[in-house]
């Protein structure tokens, strides 16, 4: 991602899979608390609040992962976005289908 997105910088492997790992740590504790306190500014902007709850993890990622770098808000903006995308592409073609996960489960 970092070679994709402008303004994102990673020194070596070894940080982007910690940075994976923090990302994958803010999304799941504090992301959902993010959301929860932002309900009403998230509902009067139709949802495109979260893009910027978004954009604030890959901030607080970047404070706390030293050799990742974010050259400000629009950047992480940019970056979520970039991110999303492909998580969703790779999750449709590598992803369990719904249908699969029933027939597993009976």
């Amino acid at each position: 991602m970092a070679h994709i997105a402008p303004g994102v910088t990673i020194d070596n492997y070894v940080s982007a899979i910690l940075v994976a790992v923090v990302l994958s740590f803010l999304n799941q504790i504090v992301k959902p608390i993010l959301t929860i306190l932002t309900i009403p500014i998230t509902i009067f902007t139709l949802g495109f609040f979260l893009l910027v709850i978004n954009a604030i993890i890959i901030l607080l990622a970047d404070k706390l992962v030293s050799d990742f770098k974010v050259n400000g808000f629009w950047y992480a903006l940019l970056f979520s976005l970039i991110l999303s995308v492909i998580t969703s592409i790779l999750n449709r073609w590598f992803g369990v289908k719904k249908d699969e996960e029933r027939e597993e489960r009976q």
